[in-house]
């Protein structure tokens, strides 16, 4: 449940979030609704159910704080700031798209917007993230670096390393573990004997913390409090935000065929709906009205198909961009 009480945080940033959450929503629906026409040739992981985590984590930082994301990275890109009509063209793998057409979903980049790039690697990101904390802390800039990853990539030894490396040198690195509770197929208790990830943190000495990930300002605060943290000097902090996929490991499917899990437990989950529940509190609190609500809706909705306009009349890739932006 949301918090009752009203934060300290300007109604306009409150509905700012809330707008950004359902972008991603709204957008993810729409890439839902063009799957049958087997244009946009890339996996897509959806990030539908875990809104809260981006947009609470992004609306703590600055343009020039650097995100580095997973195979689940709409979100992310999206909550950094980034551009719909890159976004969509980079669906249909377009020469417009962030990344120039040659990602996809799950590889978006955008240095614009501080979003670094996305890895299909599991755990992939997490040392490149505490390199850049290094590179901030070399040139004596107060600017932090994301890591986003799920509970799987928090089996992989590259977290460990990572956690010890930014601990000794006091890298200002914010580990962000989005637990949804599942790697692909593999659900969370079959593979981790102590669901403790925040401890994991602390036998570093790095503060571990574990919050709702399914609410925004609880994630906001967390993610507040370690980024002035980085920012004086003081090192790394994990944040394990508790969250849930709503949709499959990847595509349009719901996990339930292949037994992943429930139909109840996807509707338990579904009634914990970070946004229908934000906005809820939002309504609640005086600080969005139903007129509003509509007014961003039809907003974002015109936004979207704006931008898949773009994405479906932007040429593809040319044969002179083959060995462009490529590093070996």
């Amino acid at each position: 449940m949301m918090k009752k009480e009203k934060p300290n945080i300007p109604d306009e940033k409150l509905v700012d979030m809330y707008e950004n959450m359902l972008k991603i929503r709204l957008v993810e629906e729409k890439l839902i609704e063009l799957h049958p026409e087997q244009l946009m040739k890339s996996p897509h992981h959806y990030y539908n159910g875990q809104e809260a985590v981006a947009v609470g984590v992004s609306a703590a930082l600055t343009k020039n704080d650097y995100v580095f994301s997973n195979h689940r990275s709409h979100g992310h890109y999206i909550a950094k700031g980034g551009d719909l009509n890159k976004f969509i063209a980079e669906m249909y793998c377009k020469i417009d798209g962030c990344s120039r057409g040659k990602g996809g979903s799950m590889h978006l980049i955008d240095t614009t917007v501080g979003h670094m790039g996305s890895s299909a690697i599991v755990s992939g990101n997490i040392p490149i993230a505490a390199g850049a904390g290094l590179a901030f802390k070399m040139q004596n800039k107060k600017n932090v670096s994301i890591s986003y990853f799920g509970d799987g990539a928090a089996d992989e030894g590259a977290l460990y390393e990572s956690l010890n490396f930014a601990a000794l040198k006091k890298l200002p690195v914010i580990f962000i573990c989005e637990n949804n509770f599942f790697a692909s197929f593999s659900k969370v208790a079959a593979r981790q004997a102590l669901e403790n990830i925040p401890g994991r943190a602390e036998s570093f000495g790095v503060p571990g913390k574990r919050v709702n990930g399914n609410d925004v300002i609880e994630v906001y605060n967390a993610t507040k409090e370690a980024v002035k943290r980085a920012r004086n000097g003081k090192g790394p902090t994990l944040i394990e935000t508790v969250t849930y996929r709503v949709k499959g490991h990847c595509g349009t499917g719901d996990d339930i065929d292949p037994k992943l899990r429930t139909k109840e437990e996807l509707e338990s989950w579904e009634k914990k709906c970070p946004i229908k529940n934000f906005k809820k509190f939002l309504m609640d609190n005086n600080i969005l009205t139903e007129q509003q609500d509509k007014q961003i809706g039809k907003k974002l909705q015109d936004q979207i198909e704006k931008a898949v306009e773009f994405g479906r009349t932007s040429p593809l890739p040319g044969k002179d961009e083959l060995f462009k932006d490529v590093f070996n």
